[in-house]
């Protein structure tokens, strides 16, 4: 346990170097390809960290203004993912996550119930959080390490049916995300887009990145938009000209640089991704891998960055105008782009319906996480974090996820049996993902061959 803890603190950008070269050798890359690939991956993930530290340092202080400016208040402060990573994996039973969620991956790899290879071993902490909290809430260890694998079940299951929605609309091929945060969204944005399909007038209007250049010119360029949203935050701030100009060169800067830093990440992905295609029609012929990545990369993507920045003020009046409320968004309000990022696949790039869906998911979101704050601030002062002067904490990510809600209140009211019961039919939902579905897509076109013959 103490050398597996040791090589997760190496941090992603070393860890993942280290797995990406050992995945591509095993999968038969020349040592030198596999090198450099591992490498490149290492410096692309710095790279986007780099870029995404620009925008929370510079999104952070103006959202504290924002709330400063109009005098929100609220009791629960929003603590912020690194916060929540660390209090996950602080707990004794948050540390168990990262062998449980390699053993989980690889028993179902074995028996053919997942399709991804999962080397995104730091974010198995989502897991961890869900399961931390069914601990502080029941006392009830054997039950917080059950709600981890069923959590890690759900997560495998959700990466699996969003593979080819992935690779349409992002181009990555042979790549899902088995992100705790991202994923769930998706299925949120699936019925939503189904309603805007449907709403006469609404449903013709067209909002993507590409469509909004053409009708606007250079103003509808995605870092110039950055730019005019940034000046838009910086007034809502209260912030002098030198500040908000200033805020808003640094938001251009994010939407033009974060794509690039997702393209070296990709060009260290690549060769890997292609030698898992390889190798799968080789040793497993009909069957697909796909490698689990960080949903970092899809964030860069400019209909992400574009809604994200304009959820951002509209997170933060929905704080104060939903009745019950008790959350104050700030460190996670940097943090918007992984909430909604597969929401946008499913909207099809479509700016004004991410924006939409997102506010909605986000306003529902908020009174999860005033719901679980109690039991987030119990795990807390649990794993000996400092909460300082604020008697209860919450975050955005992962407190306004659903998963959590569904996590949490299962065994709060039905104990062991509810989350057995969960448990088998996502278990089935692999199955029949994996298993039956494909099954049934052989024997329908075998039967589409011996008719056309």
């Amino acid at each position: 346990m103490g050398v597996l803890q040791w090589f997760v603190d190496l941090g992603a950008s070393v860890l993942l170097p280290i797995i990406i070269f050992i995945f591509a050798l095993v999968l038969g890359t020349k040592p030198g390809k596999a090198f450099r690939a591992g490498i490149t991956v290492g410096i692309g993930f710095v790279a986007i960290n780099l870029v995404i530290g620009l925008l929370t340092d510079s999104l952070g202080p103006a959202a504290q203004s924002m709330v400063d400016n109009f005098g929100f208040n609220l009791n629960t402060i929003d603590v912020g993912w690194p916060a929540v990573s660390a209090i996950s994996y602080g707990t004794a039973l948050g540390s168990l996550a990262i062998p449980i969620g390699i053993a989980v991956n690889v028993l179902l790899l074995t028996f053919g119930l997942t399709k991804t290879l999962n080397v995104d071993i730091w974010n198995f902490w989502h897991a961890a959080f869900t399961g931390s909290l069914v601990y502080a809430l029941t006392g009830d260890f054997g039950l917080g390490i059950f709600t981890i694998v069923v959590h890690l079940l759900l997560i495998y299951l959700m990466a699996d049916v969003l593979a080819k929605d992935i690779e349409k609309f992002y181009g990555f091929q042979n790549i899902t995300f088995p992100h705790g945060t991202s994923t769930p969204s998706a299925f949120v944005a699936k019925p939503m887009n189904w309603v805007f399909d449907r709403i006469p007038g609404f449903n013709k209007l067209e909002a993507d990145p590409d469509t909004i250049q053409k009708k606007l010119g250079v103003f509808g360029d995605s870092t110039i938009i950055g730019v005019f949203i940034g000046i838009v935050i910086g007034v809502l701030a209260g912030y002098n000209v030198t500040e908000t100009l200033q805020l808003a060169i640094q938001t251009g800067a994010v939407m033009m640089l974060l794509p690039r830093m997702v393209s070296l990440l990709m060009e260290g992905l690549t060769p890997v991704s292609e030698a898992a295609g390889e190798f799968v029609k080789r040793r497993f012929p009909g069957r697909d891998l796909y490698i689990g990545m960080d949903s970092a990369l899809a964030i860069g993507h400019p209909a992400v960055l574009s809604a994200a920045l304009l959820i951002v003020p509209i997170t933060i009046f929905m704080a104060v105008i939903l009745p019950g409320n008790s959350v104050l968004p700030f460190a996670d309000l940097a943090s918007i782009p992984f909430l909604i990022c597969l929401m946008v696949p499913v909207f099809r790039g479509n700016i004004i319906r991410t924006v939409i869906g997102g506010s909605i998911y986000i306003g529902i979101g908020f009174y999860i996480a005033t719901w679980i704050a109690p039991i987030f601030t119990k795990a807390a002062v649990a794993s000996n974090f400092d909460t300082g002067a604020s008697s209860s904490i919450s975050a955005l990510i992962d407190g306004a996820v659903w998963t959590t809600f569904i996590f949490v209140w299962i065994p709060k009211i039905f104990s062991w049996y509810g989350m057995i019961a969960i448990g088998l039919l996502i278990l089935f939902g692999l199955i029949y993902q994996n298993k039956i579905k494909p099954n049934r897509q052989k024997a329908n076109e075998e039967s589409l061959e011996r008719k056309e013959a």
